[in-house]
């Protein structure tokens, strides 16, 4: 019965033995992935920082789009990043101001905002904050977001706008019309203000009263 009861000691020890043993490689091991785990952490960071600073900067840039050696688009910009990456693109961070040429090469649109940026693959323009279209006819549109889709060349925005024509003003969420801004669709047009009557005279506006004359 000793025999057996030390035999049964004997055994718990060498168990005991190995369990630590595998401890020991558990620790080293997550050790080891803990270094490499740090060590991509610092690799990701630096590469995010570096992808987060423009490969390179312009001042004061102007530039024209032609087509079969037509002027259609004349782009000008204060300031424009470029960044790569796997989705490459441009900001235009102190704002923007595109005109648009028709097939006379005379100006028929013009947009500016405070803030654009340009994808490359997917060949579209965003405007932002501030965002005013003034077509041939001088209507004018302001919301704060407007997509410009180079391929398509149209206009779009799911945002809050304001059309302002000669005789009244559109207000109404979301909005798609070609380049010129001419040929529009408003999505959900929430109110309207007529600005004139056929004499001119704004429409519940009430009339000027006759001031007391002096003594």
């Amino acid at each position: 019965m000793t025999v057996g009861s030390i035999a049964h000691a004997t055994i718990n020890l060498d168990t005991m033995k190995r369990f630590r043993f595998l401890i020991m490689l558990f620790s080293l091991a997550c050790g080891l992935h803990a270094c490499v785990n740090e060590e991509d952490t610092e690799k990701a960071k630096a590469m995010n920082k570096r992808e987060n600073l423009p490969i390179q900067t312009g001042k004061d840039i102007d530039v024209i789009y032609t087509d079969s050696a037509k002027l259609k688009v004349h782009l000008k910009a204060p300031q424009v990043d470029e960044y790569e990456g796997k989705n490459p693109y441009t900001v235009m961070v102190k704002g923007i101001k595109v005109q648009f040429f028709d097939d006379s090469m005379k100006v028929n649109t013009q947009l500016t905002s405070n803030f654009a940026m340009r994808k490359q693959r997917e060949r579209i323009m965003e405007a932002k904050n501030d965002v005013v279209v003034v077509n041939a006819k001088g209507e004018r549109l302001n919301t704060e977001h407007l997509i410009w889709d180079e391929e398509s060349r149209r206009i779009r925005t799911e945002a809050f706008i304001k059309i302002t024509t000669a005789d009244q003003v559109i207000f109404g969420e979301g909005l798609d019309s070609d380049e010129s801004f001419t040929d529009y669709e408003i999505k959900n047009i929430t109110g309207t203000i007529m600005l004139k009557d056929g004499e001119g005279q704004a429409i519940d506006e009430e009339p000027a009263k006759e001031q007391p004359k002096e003594n």
